[in-house]
């Protein structure tokens, strides 16, 4: 079925009783040609384009829970490309250029919203940095604009302009910047592979991977044996548990970042505002609600849920940032389980094992990833070459130290 205004109007007037299933809830397949592991946005973008772009529909996707269950929902659906480093600027570029084109491609709407992204800064380093970074994404071929002082308060004249801690000095804009729903993003990508022949297969864990020869063969999961010539990894936080049963150690750390909502509001907030000087960012959503964040919580976990101390420190920042949020109520919150690495850039490649690739690691970038990290995994998994725009995300730069260093602080992942 294709979606339409009129679809929706006709259905409307007929009680709504003739939508079908967005996709089909097959059971596996003995074989495939290949297998994501995976069923969240990076694992749905890699099968579609891999129907899409490489005619490969004998593609099964494996979700231990639902689709769209893990981190493509528990994040604040923030979407961006104002990276400075070569490697992940073409990158987060191409990525943004698939967004614009997204809801037409899958024919669904992901609510994707080019609202503008705000990043402050409050000292005379801080404008310096914003400068050069500005002037990367212009060569990049995306847009920036340096705003002052003045220019950000006629923006989101509802700042404390006069913090004493943390005066505003101005702000970068980058007006094609904004936010997308985020489970309409997995949805999207779940429908058109499914349309496209891809088997969604969902309560499927997979428990082990299949290792003959130096070759992938196939996984064990709680549905049986899959065999397959060629694996996917793609399931965020647990990146690491699942190269364990290759036998690899990746070089990463998973670690909990939470995220807020509020009560319904009126529209106030038009942009995504991000606080320079303490990790905070907020917008909101098409309900009114307030969506925030700051930093992950500073010790390594696989819980979806963190702690107090860090609710704390978020809740003072949006307080120093904009007052007013205080007298809002507070809803919800969630945690993401975030694969860090160490220089805080991505990893799509193979792996030593034949046939077994890996995409993880997106730290804080994974939302704003989804649709370029499916297209380079894709293009990896059947052509076995890297993708021009993701050449800089190897595994192995970790062991020859050539890394992508995007805040410059060093080799801990916990600080990116």
């Amino acid at each position: 079925m294709r979606y339409s205004g009129l679809k929706v109007i006709t259905q409307g007037l007929f009680g709504n009783k003739g939508w079908g299933p967005a996709w089909r809830n097959p059971a596996p397949k003995p074989e495939y040609d290949a297998i994501i592991i995976g069923g969240g946005g990076h694992g749905l973008a890699t099968a579609f384009y891999l129907a899409k772009n490489h005619g490969l529909t004998n593609i099964a996707v494996l979700e231990k829970g639902h689709i769209g269950s893990g981190n493509i929902g528990r994040n604040t659906t923030i979407v961006r490309a104002n990276y400075v480093l070569p490697g992940n600027s073409e990158f987060y570029s191409h990525s943004l250029k698939l967004w614009e084109q997204m809801e037409t491609e899958l024919n669904y709407n992901v609510m994707h919203s080019q609202r503008g992204v705000i990043n402050l800064f409050h000292s005379d380093g801080q404008r310096d940095a914003a400068v050069r970074r500005g002037n990367a994404m212009i060569n990049q071929g995306d847009d920036a604009e340096l705003l002052d002082r003045e220019g950000v308060r006629a923006l989101v004249p509802y700042l404390d302009f006069e913090q004493t801690r943390f005066p505003i000095y101005g702000g970068l804009h980058h007006k094609r910047g904004g936010t997308a729903r985020h489970d309409a993003v997995a949805w999207g990508y779940a429908r058109g592979a499914d349309m496209r022949g891809v088997d969604l297969i969902q309560n499927c864990e997979v428990t082990g991977i299949d290792i003959e020869g130096g070759r992938v063969v196939g996984v064990q999961t709680t549905r049986g044996a899959i065999r397959a010539r060629k694996v996917g990894m793609v399931v965020a936080g647990r990146s690491g548990q699942v190269a364990a049963m290759a036998g690899m150690r990746l070089p990463i750390e998973s670690h909990v970042l939470q995220a807020f909502v509020t009560e319904g509001l009126k529209p106030i907030i038009d942009q995504v505002v991000t606080f320079g000087m303490g990790h905070f960012y907020i917008s909101q959503s098409d309900k009114g609600g307030l969506v925030f964040g700051g930093d992950i919580d500073f010790y390594a976990s696989y819980a979806s849920r963190g702690n107090l101390p860090m609710v704390e420190h978020v809740m003072e920042a949006g307080m120093t940032l904009m007052p007013m949020i205080g007298r809002a109520k507070v809803l919800r919150s969630w945690g993401g389980i975030m694969d860090m690495t160490p220089d805080g850039s991505p990893i799509i490649d193979k792996t030593p094992v034949e046939g077994l690739f890996v995409d993880a690691g997106w730290n804080y970038g994974g939302f704003k990833a989804v649709p370029a990290s499916g297209w380079c995994m894709a293009h990896l998994m059947a052509t076995g070459e890297t993708h021009a725009v993701a050449s800089k995300f190897r595994l192995d730069r970790f062991r020859t130290g050539h890394l992508l260093d995007e805040e410059g602080t060093g080799s801990q992942h916990n600080l990116h």
